[in-house]
Formats: structure tokens, C-alpha cells, sequence
């Protein structure tokens, strides 16, 4: 299929693809055509759609959090059905990097080459996830998973300041808590080659929290409301999940959380 020459809606029919590597092979694609200047950006376009939203694969399964089925660490299963869930989060992650840089007319030029380089990374984590459950003798699509990172993309779909408060400043904030014990476990089972990965990954989040982070801030002060209040109403209005501890620190102050949000985390 031939690619459009506007990243905007280039990046949207990336997003309609349905196949996971045929999908983060035209990522990959496209952010290499941007960097080499064959990719402008029209910040005031809005691509039309033709298509499903996200582009899914038939599998996995997606059933309800409580049905996501869970193995002991000392079985190779078990590991297996963890980084399969990792691997449907990194995809649902290029969804949704994905869904910010088409969806939202009107930002800086920034703004979209910011997510174009989430959806390169989350691309990549993606293809690093999957090749790693291939050494476990399993494939994307064989555990059942669940959609809840995706359902906070669809109800923020009309509103650019709730996705960037509730989607990367929020959940994606929250892989920044969760890695360190994952990490921990995965080597106690004995597979760093998983963990080193968890690493490059963690790397990666701290910056794409950042993103959320500014922007979010941006938008508040465009708008002249105070981002604490802001977000705090935004929670509420679109039924965030409470956070709950531990939570990662130092990578939160690195991802741009101000010493006043940290303090208010407990």
C-alpha cells in the first residue's frame, strides 16, 4: 500500500494496520522518511478515516483483567505469559502514540514528531518483546490479554489535555513503577536476557513520560488552568485509576513530576 507523503496521515494509516510486525515495519518506515524529509507535517489537517481503530490481529484474545490467566516465575510458561502481556502493552502503546500524532490538529510541529519518536521506541520494544517469547517457544497472540490501556485512549479521544494527563502522565507513569519488581523477578528466574530488555524499556518510558508531561503542561497553559487542579478534575471526569504505591521515584522526577506531585504521592 502506498504510504501518504503527510506524517499526520501517514502515522494513521499505520494505525489502521492490522498485522503487529507489518505494523511496526511501516513505524519504523516512517520515521525513517521523516528524518530524511519526505514526511512534511500539516499540523491543521485531519486525515479521514477508513477503517477500524486501532488495527487489531484476530489474537490474542481480549478478555476482562481478572480473566488475564497468571503461572509461577519457575516455569517457562509462566515467564512467557508475562512478557506476552509486556508485548500486548508495548503494542497497545504504539496505538496510542500512534492515535496522538494523528488525532490532534492544531499543535506545534513539536508535538508530533515528539510521538512519532514514542511510536518508533514503542515499535521497537514491541519487536524486542516478541522475538524474546519466540526463545520461549510462544508467539504474540497465544495468552489472552486485556484492552484497559486502550479504553482510557477512546475516552479521551476528544479531549487533547485529558489524553495527555490521563494516558502517559497516568498509565504509562505506571510501567515506570511496575519494571524495577518485574525486572527483579525475571532475573530471579533466571533470564536476564529479559531484564536487560526491561531495561532499554524503562529507559525509553522515563522519556515518554516526559512528553506526557510537557505537553500536558503546555496545554494547561495555553488554556490558563492549573495543572494540579486540572488533573485532578480530569481524573474524576474520565474515571482514572487511583495510583497506588510503590511508585518509582526517581524516574518520576526524571519523567518531569514536580517535587510537589511526588510529595503527594506518599
Amino acid at each position: 500500500m502506498a504510504r501518504p507523503s503527510e506524517l499526520r496521515a501517514c502515522a494513521l494509516q499505520c494505525l489502521l494496520e492490522t498485522d503487529p510486525l507489518t505494523k511496526t515495519e511501516a513505524v519504523a518506515a516512517m520515521a525513517a522518511a521523516h528524518a530524511a524529509g519526505r514526511l512534511a507535517v500539516d499540523s491543521g489537517a485531519v486525515p479521514a478515516v477508513d477503517g477500524s481503530i486501532p488495527g487489531r490481529p484476530v489474537r490474542p484474545e481480549l478478555v476482562p483483567p481478572r480473566l488475564v490467566g497468571r503461572r509461577s516465575m519457575a516455569t517457562q510458561e509462566g515467564r512467557a505469559m508475562l512478557i506476552h502481556a509486556l508485548a500486548h502493552i508495548e503494542f497497545n502503546a504504539v496505538n496510542l502514540a500512534l492515535d496522538a500524532l494523528w488525532r490532534f490538529p492544531g499543535m506545534p510541529v513539536e508535538y508530533y514528531t515528539d510521538w512519532l519518536r514514542v511510536a518508533k521506541e514503542e515499535a521497537l520494544h514491541f519487536s524486542m518483546l516478541s522475538a524474546h517469547l519466540q526463545l520461549l517457544g510462544a508467539a504474540y497472540g497465544d495468552f489472552p490479554a486485556h484492552d484497559s490501556l486502550w479504553e482510557m485512549v477512546e475516552r479521551t479521544s476528544g479531549d487533547i489535555t485529558a489524553r495527555m494527563a490521563l494516558v502517559p502522565r497516568t498509565l504509562e507513569a505506571r510501567g515506570l513503577d511496575a519494571i524495577p519488581p518485574l525486572r527483579a523477578k525475571l532475573l530471579q528466574a533466571g533470564d536476564p536476557a529479559a531484564a536487560k530488555i526491561l531495561d532499554r524499556i524503562l529507559e525509553d518510558e522515563i522519556g515518554h513520560v516526559e512528553i506526557g508531561n510537557r505537553w500536558y503542561n503546555y496545554l494547561c497553559g495555553q488554556r490558563g488552568l492549573d495543572p494540579r487542579a486540572a488533573y485532578g478534575e480530569l481524573a474524576a471526569r474520565y474515571r482514572a485509576p487511583a495510583l497506588k504505591a510503590p511508585f518509582n521515584i526517581e524516574a518520576r522526577r526524571m519523567a518531569g513530576f514536580t517535587e510537589t506531585e511526588l510529595s503527594s504521592l506518599g
